[in-house]
């Protein structure tokens, strides 16, 4: 599939065209940022382990059944997606207590969450995307009520997936982020789902192999992001 022109290129990752409007290219960078941008650095091979990464949790929502925008690698760092009409939503589904909801609300760092919480987040840079509930989602017109209700389903539905999948894997999930896209009006999966966007903790320890590297200067994030490619996707490096 040839690339064509960059349509949008966001913190981590540039959207192109293809010959087909039906189809885009996405290119993992190797860029990464925290702190809405602030702090910014490039990794050689950071692009990589997240494309790679996403494709192989992507592939894995496929098999159970999940709706995505994922169609195939095209090279190391690229991946052919079905072009979307994004959801302007982030959908994060929590499972143990972490990050902003420690700073926010009065949770324990570690506390297990059963059932899961579901928080939304308004994708708005300038705003610096804050927390919505379901009336004010609807009455922005993001979504509908149906399409909330749908939303709240698969996001659930995909937490439970990557939860058993990465548990097998020696891996804990407390949070990851969602965005959703219609495709011919029917909502799928978009965006990525790779340490860029969870948080993965090792079973044993609670070490991160995410972000939280980078962000709170833990150590060598390329490492951590190896050390999840390798558990995650181990025919990467055969």
């Amino acid at each position: 599939m040839i690339r064509g022109e960059a349509l949008y290129s966001g913190k981590a990752k540039t959207v192109y065209a293809t010959p087909d409007p039906r189809r885009y290219i996405v290119k993992f960078r190797d860029d990464v940022t925290a702190g809405d941008g602030a702090k910014k650095a490039s990794m050689k091979g950071k692009g990589y382990y997240n494309a790679q990464i996403s494709a192989k949790l992507f592939k894995l929502l496929a098999d159970n059944g999940i709706s995505t925008h994922y169609i195939k690698m095209v090279s190391e760092d690229e991946m052919l997606v079905h072009a979307c009409n994004m959801i302007k939503l982030e959908v994060i589904p929590r499972n143990y207590a972490a990050g902003s909801i420690v700073k926010k609300y009065e949770f324990p760092e570690g506390k297990r969450f059963d059932p899961p919480i579901i928080v939304m987040d308004y994708k708005n840079d300038a705003a610096h995307d804050p927390m919505l509930n379901d009336d004010i989602a609807i009455a922005l017109g993001i979504v509908t009520e149906k399409e909330l209700r749908k939303i709240r389903k698969v996001s659930l539905r995909v937490n439970e997936i990557l939860q058993k999948f990465l548990d097998e894997k020696g891996l804990l999930l407390p949070d990851f982020k969602l965005e959703f896209g219609k495709v011919d009006k029917k909502i799928v999966v978009a965006d990525e789902i790779s340490p860029d966007t969870m948080r993965l903790w090792k079973k044993d320890t609670h070490q991160s192999l995410d972000k939280d590297v980078f962000r709170f200067d833990k150590g060598d994030l390329l490492a951590a992001y190896e050390e999840a490619a390798r558990l995650i996707a181990p025919e990467i490096f055969k």
